[in-house]
């Protein structure tokens, strides 16, 4: 198989220039505090909860079982991640996220519980729309 840094043209084992950012990361347990109207608090206390656990002794095995360094699987855990919402676009499709968003909008902007779970609705038929494939695998034989 192919070395895939081999043929990444941006790989390099040098160090990176100084105005790069560091190519290392201190792991840091966080635990707050925020205020009660943050718009991220909902994020954040996911942060909280994932930082009172200690990852490296799961990437430690996960390095010696594969004899990749634990670094880059650090780098693929990260960038994958960092990925997935570009990569969930591309999945879904824009049609179908606009379609979607559509659903929001125009029961926020009627504002009532009624729109919104009228929207509910929709939003749940629209994902059982993209889902029908993945259900039901026999009607693609």
């Amino acid at each position: 198989m192919t070395d895939p840094a081999s043929s990444d043209e941006g790989y390099t084992d040098h160090p990176p220039p100084p105005d790069h950012p560091a190519e290392w990361v201190e792991l840091q347990r966080w635990a707050g505090p925020w205020p009660d109207d943050d718009r991220d608090a909902n994020f954040k206390h996911d942060v909280a909860l994932y930082c009172r656990l200690d990852p490296l002794s799961t990437l430690t095995n996960l390095s010696g079982a594969t004899n990749i360094p634990v670094g880059a699987l650090s780098r693929y855990i990260l960038a994958k991640w960092a990925a997935a919402g570009a990569e969930g676009l591309m999945t879904i499709g824009a049609s179908a996220l606009n379609r979607m968003t559509e659903t929001i909008d125009a029961a926020e902007a009627e504002g009532s519980d009624e729109h919104r779970l009228r929207a509910y609705h929709d939003l749940a038929a629209q994902i059982a729309w993209l889902r029908y494939p993945i259900d039901h695998p026999e009607v693609y034989p």
